[in-house]
């Protein structure tokens, strides 16, 4: 109940009070008057004192609520003046006001009024409509700032504490490797004892060297493998550093046959550490999977990469591939069918090596069949060929058959790629469980998820040869048909530039191999002979080719002139043979409106991180992107990527 109708019905309650009694009063008179009259001054008295004790109530009430008020506006203003909180009026032409002291006190002013909002505080001036909440640095202080736009108020409150302690959160929050040596037994093949072990402590002293300089916790888990720990401060500088142990220690071992490399992979931004064990464990699998020789760092979503700069140690030992083969030859008898698929706008190399997955599908007798989208230039010669043969063109068919004949006891083998979204069609993978990826390239941030089986080894020359060693060791009886294995040894064939370029030992053992079993050496340089129009077209491209950092060559095609992504990439292996020229790039318009790029090097640069950062892939020395962009944009694009590289680490070795 309000205070003014609470006080109206107290003074009501005491006039009835009042009137009643004087109504009880003149009856007793008429009977006894003497006692009557008594009772009517005793109510005359109580009606005095009642009325005096009400004036002095209403006195001070009144008093109680005067000085209350003034209290009130007191501490109003005392908040106003003493609030640790700034507070600044401006008008419509941003010009102070009014503010408190807290708001002269931060910029150590007497007073600011009449001063310019933006010339007080220039991050203002940037600042957008929708944004009412923004960060600002006065001298060594940070500041909220919380605007108010509708009553040209803005207010101030210090966070310096608050960012403070939050960057020191963030730099002490830990982080987990995992250091590897890639290729240990490879280096110490063949090394007596004493000298292995003289080798190993060298190397362990540089790496011990390197944790207590960087002030990295090192405890030693395995002959070849350590676990590090450190903070995210730590982190950051040795990423600063861009982790020079990596040269560090193979120039320690330089001497050796094969020097010794090191692999490490990195986790941090999680609080859990099960997750982050098992996110450091999987950036060092990344780390191996792009050949070794590197550090793949993964801080929440950002996988940053560093080193790998030499080319994957090839393995002397076929251990891995027997053991592939024997677990691929029980997933084909657990699945009713294979469906086999490449990416898209397959090559030579695809082709073979889906024609090579098919002939072991057969051998286990299941039905296995190629997923082909269509034929392009680099295959027409190739499936050409096939269409003529009837036992090998059956097992050809289109995305939307294999669609339909997929479900969940379907075995999908992925050929030539190793991201999902590069495949002949992706929906595939999302209609079974069963997954098996082969693959040469070097292992990007996308990756099939969940598969199976995983055989990824980018010391090989191509799939083709990582196909032919699984079908060595999958049947002792198997024997292939002259066209099939003449496909396998072409793919091996047109990657390698005819055993030029990545070529170990085991290619050539899996090219005799082949040879035995029928390839045909004629029929592939029939395959891979050149039309006259397509060699005067990549004529045109080379022309236009310019010299960058000495040893870069670029080529860029005119407007609206558009090439195949094999006559750009021919241009770019072409331009690899000139005198001086360590990288090229080859950059044209596609028959699909795309922006092809492609990227050879002969070692000494990692063309790879190029086209990972255009969003592209591939090898150290052969890699490729397309982009939705024009000519133009893909040339400035790339110009400033290599300008970055060479700011941040050099170009070349």
């Amino acid at each position: 109940m309000p205070k003014f109708l609470l006080k109206r019905w107290h003074g009501l309650h005491i006039v009835w009070i009042f009137a009643l009694l004087i109504v009880l009063t003149f009856i007793l008179m008429i009977y006894q008057w003497v006692i009557g009259v008594i009772a009517l001054f005793i109510c005359a008295i109580l009606a005095y004192y009642t009325l005096q004790a009400e004036q002095a109530f209403r006195k001070d009430f009144n008093h109680y609520v005067t000085t209350l008020s003034h209290r009130i506006k007191k501490a109003g203003n005392e908040v106003v003046h003493e609030l640790p909180i700034g507070i600044l009026l401006y008008n419509e032409d941003k010009i102070v006001e009014w503010h408190n002291p807290f708001v002269a006190k931060m910029l150590s002013k007497e007073t600011l009024i009449g001063e310019s909002v933006n010339e007080l505080f220039p991050s203002l001036k940037t600042r957008k409509d929708k944004d009412l909440r923004l960060e600002i640095t006065v001298g060594k202080c940070i500041y909220l700032v919380q605007v108010k736009p509708d009553e040209r108020l803005l207010y101030f409150t210090d966070i310096t504490d608050y960012k403070t302690l939050s960057a020191r959160y963030e730099e002490e929050r830990l982080a987990i490797g995992i250091v590897m040596m890639d290729n240990l037994d490879e280096a110490t093949q063949g090394m007596d004892d004493q000298t292995r072990s003289i080798m190993m402590a060298r190397v362990t002293g540089e790496i011990t060297e390197w944790a207590q300089k960087n002030n990295v916790h090192l405890r030693r888990t395995a002959s070849d493998r350590y676990l590090i720990l450190m903070n995210q401060k730590g982190l950051k500088s040795l990423e600063q550093s861009r982790f020079e142990i990596l040269d560090e220690v193979r120039d320690l071992t330089i001497e050796n046959k094969l020097p010794l490399t090191l692999s490490i992979g990195i986790a941090s931004g999680i609080d859990s550490l099960t997750e982050l064990g098992q996110l450091a464990q999987t950036s060092l699998d990344m780390a191996l999977g792009r050949g070794g020789d590197q550090v793949a760092v993964k801080v929440g979503e950002r996988l940053s990469f560093y080193g790998g700069r030499s080319n994957a140690i090839e393995k002397r030992t076929r251990v891995r591939a027997r053991v592939i083969s024997h677990a691929l030859r029980d997933l084909i008898k657990e699945c009713d069918k294979v469906i086999i698929m490449g990416h898209r706008y397959p090559d030579m190399d695809a082709i073979g090596a889906a024609i090579g997955v098919l002939k072991a599908v057969h051998v286990s007798n299941k039905e296995g069949y190629i997923v082909l989208e269509g034929v392009n230039p680099s295959i027409q010669k190739l499936m050409d060929t096939i269409y003529e043969d009837e036992k090998l063109n059956r097992w050809f068919i289109t995305p939307e058959q294999a669609m339909q004949i997929t479900n969940g006891r379907t075995l999908a083998v992925v050929v030539d790629t190793h991201k999902a979204s590069m495949v002949a069609e992706p929906k595939l993978l999302q209609q079974t469980q069963r997954k098996f990826v082969v693959d040469h390239h070097r292992r990007g941030e996308e990756f099939i998820q969940d598969a199976t089986l995983v055989y990824m080894e980018p010391y090989a020359s191509s799939t083709c040869e990582l196909v032919t060693e699984l079908l060595q060791y999958f049947n002792d009886r198997l024997t292939m048909g002259v066209l099939e294995a003449t496909a396998l040894l072409a793919g091996i064939v047109v990657d390698t530039k005819s055993f030029s370029l990545r070529t170990g030992a085991r290619t050539f053992e899996a090219a005799s191999f082949l040879r035995r079993n029928g390839a045909d050496s004629s029929l592939i340089q029939r395959l891979l002979k050149e039309d006259l129009d397509a060699f005067i077209q990549r004529s045109e491209v080379i022309k236009n080719a310019v010299i960058l950092y000495d040893h870069i060559a670029l080529a860029v095609t005119e407007p609206n002139r558009k090439y195949s992504q094999l006559l750009i990439a021919q241009a770019a292996d072409t331009l690899l043979t000139m005198t001086g020229v360590m990288a090229s790039f080859v950059i044209s318009e596609r028959p699909d409106g795309l922006i092809g790029i492609s990227a050879r090097s002969l070692g000494q640069m990692n063309v790879q991180v190029v086209m990972e950062r255009m969003g592209g892939g591939g090898h150290l020395t052969n890699a490729a992107t397309q982009l939705e962009s024009t000519i133009g944009e893909a040339k400035e694009r790339l110009k400033q990527i290599l300008s970055d590289i060479e700011a941040e680490e050099g170009l070349f070795e």
